[in-house]
């Protein structure tokens, strides 16, 4: 496990992004509810550990997305949603950072979404949680604080497509390999971050314990991309 966790944290192979899994979110977004899911891809050169700054592009909105990460244990292509489980070596907490105003530009012009979730340090990530740490994934607290402030505060318990069914869509599709990362969707009270703030991002058991924390703060990014509609 250790090795998995390392290439997981350091080397990365695909982040995996489910969108609308959660029917709050999708209001407070006014999308229109899926009727399987769908998934879009950020390179792993988006990840942070917890300590790091998030890079907030010039004119970007950046939002955030606290998610429960699951990581793929080994080879899994065309899995069945009843032996789903068998394939995950173990889970994390990660961020799904967005740059909105730069996705409702492009989503309009029916342009693809890569850039929008792509950018360095859009994938706050915490270290690697040993499948055996968690009894039901179903069943976690998730939540974010800007400033030490709730913002989104959530369960996964509320996940429209639970982890078994996304396994098996996503592995219907492509061939998910050893250390990959599945992200699950987020729930409602997304927001924007701005230079100067401190983020916190935890998950917890169904009895409280704190299973993973992640902590950073933001800055305005010097250099790079600078988006102007």
């Amino acid at each position: 496990m250790a090795s998995l966790a390392a290439r997981f944290a350091k080397d990365g192979k695909t982040i995996i992004a489910i969108g609308r899994n959660y029917l709050e979110h999708i209001k407070e977004l006014n999308h229109e509810r899926p009727v399987e899911p769908f998934y879009f891809l950020k390179p792993t050169s988006s990840y942070l550990p917890s300590g790091g700054t998030i890079e907030l592009p010039q004119g970007v909105d950046v939002h955030h997305e606290v998610e429960l990460g699951v990581v793929i244990g080994k080879r899994a292509r065309d899995v069945r949603a009843h032996s789903a489980m068998d394939y995950i070596a173990g889970y994390t907490l990660a961020i799904d950072l967005t740059a909105r105003n730069m996705q409702e530009v492009v989503k309009k012009k029916g342009l693809p979404w890569s850039a929008v979730k792509g950018f360095d340090t859009f994938c706050p990530v915490t270290g690697f949680i040993p499948k055996q740490a968690i009894d039901n994934p179903h069943n976690l607290k998730l939540w974010l604080k800007i400033n030490d402030v709730f913002k989104q505060n959530g369960t996964t318990a509320d996940m429209m497509f639970k982890i078994p069914e996304l396994i098996h869509h996503c592995s219907s599709i492509m061939t998910l390999q050893e250390g990959d990362l599945l992200l699950t969707g987020t729930p409602a009270g997304v927001s924007s971050v701005k230079h100067g703030d401190k983020i916190t991002a935890g998950l917890r058991d169904s009895q409280g314990k704190e299973l993973a924390l992640w902590q950073g703060d933001a800055r305005t990014r010097e250099g790079g991309y600078v988006f102007s509609a």
